[in-house]
């Protein structure tokens, strides 16, 4: 298979599965886990108060995903550079 039609094949499964089921509940547990991530990584010894916690987890992913996006224009300058 070329990579186009498993890319095909994946997407007309991620559609008939999208038919079947609620798109919010298949990706309960996954967004759980992202969540329960960041509070770890705040709080590895679980003794903030559950609302500290919770407000500073969210800094934790806002920080995390602007670094994500730095990363993500400095690779793109990159590329646009190296075509150059």
């Amino acid at each position: 298979m070329t990579p186009e039609q498993r890319s095909r094949a994946g997407r007309a499964g991620m559609y008939s599965r999208l038919a079947r089921e609620d798109r919010t509940e298949m990706t309960a547990s996954a967004r759980a886990a992202a969540a329960n991530r960041f509070e770890i990584q705040v709080d590895p010894e679980g003794v903030l108060d559950p609302v500290e916690r919770a407000k500073r987890a969210e800094y934790a992913k806002k920080a995390y995903f602007l670094e994500l996006s730095r990363k993500g224009v400095e690779a793109r300058r990159r590329r646009r550079n190296a075509a150059a």
